[in-house]
């Protein structure tokens, strides 16, 4: 087996280390994400991101505890992120779904868990999918995240933080804080470069980590006219005098506004690719030309939960 890349690592405000592009695995069924966290470890991936709602920590955790046992990774050596969904917000329903994820993972420990978006619902039966509530909760983001501390009290887990918040929630939270939210994972690529956000969380010491970070990559709805992420011709240009894939320049782009990119890849050939991003840097110039690709073109906007009072979109940042 060829050697795996060696992927650096970013200090978090606890100490803590998390590596600096990690597998997202969002739309994988349990086959698909097995196969791929298996694969991915064995190229080098070393943070791996899942969620209650992905419905496939159970698969990511037989992967990684395989791997472990043929001795490619210690536990240590893997992050393993996933998240809260919006129907275990009410205090006596967050440390019950943290125990159920690692249930599900049956690893020692979470690396991360995440408030996975800053609202609550309320369902009457098991959800499987994110359409899946009756109602809104209102359970305060200040109220969910002090029992999200409880889980770093009991050993769930060994770092909290938060998705999908915007500026005024992150702060509500780590106003009340008594552990810190150490990321706040969004939304990030080359058509929404969330550059204010991006410096608000750095003023409060909090990593940005990046959902769909080479946006939608193929599609063909493109909304105000703009062309689908990979096929912008500035890219694509960058891309050819770097010798790299447009991907491969949409991931550093994000690496390079000082996120952690966390691109879905099933296949071996993109995981790989998805990798080789550390060995070349954008200059300037070329960060500007792609920094105009931004049209503040969000794909992800849980437009069910609009009229909760904390959706987070609101507001510009």
């Amino acid at each position: 087996m060829a050697l795996a890349v060696t992927v650096p690592s970013i200090k978090l405000n606890n100490g803590r280390h998390m590596p600096a592009v990690g597998l997202g695995t969002w739309q994988m069924d349990d086959v698909e994400a097995e196969k791929a966290v298996m694969q991915a470890i064995d190229l080098g991936y070393r943070h791996i991101d899942t969620a209650f709602i992905y419905n496939n920590e159970v698969a990511i955790g037989k992967a990684v505890r395989q791997k472990i046992k043929e001795g490619r990774i210690k536990r240590e050596d893997i992050f393993i992120t996933s998240k809260l969904w919006c129907t275990s917000h009410s205090p006596e329903a967050v440390l019950p779904a943290c125990h159920r994820s690692h249930r599900y993972l049956s690893l020692d420990y979470i690396d991360l868990y995440l408030v996975h978006w800053p609202f609550g619902l309320k369902s009457k039966t098991e959800v499987q999918s994110p359409q899946e509530f009756d109602e809104f909760d209102s359970t305060s983001l200040e109220d969910t995240w002090r029992e999200m501390e409880k889980c770093v009290d009991e050993g769930l887990v060994r770092s909290i933080g938060v998705s999908n918040h915007n500026s005024v929630q992150l702060a509500r939270v780590a106003n009340v804080a008594r552990i810190k939210p150490v990321v706040n994972q969004v939304e990030c690529h080359v058509g929404l470069s969330q550059h204010q956000l991006l410096q608000f969380c750095r003023d409060w010491d909090v990593i940005v980590s990046a959902y769909c970070p080479l946006g939608a990559p193929y599609r063909t709805g493109k909304p105000r006219g703009a062309p689908a992420s990979l096929e912008q011709p500035a890219l694509i240009q960058i891309a050819n005098k770097h010798g790299r894939t447009p991907a491969q320049v949409a991931l550093r782009y994000v690496i390079q506004l000082g996120a952690v990119p966390l691109p879905k890849a099933s296949s071996l050939e993109h995981m790989n690719d998805n990798l080789k991003i550390f060995d070349f840097k954008l200059d300037k110039r070329e960060m500007e030309i792609l920094d105009k690709l931004d049209k503040n073109d969000r794909l992800i906007t849980f437009p069910q939960a609009r009229h909760h009072l904390d959706w987070p979109f609101k507001i510009p940042f």
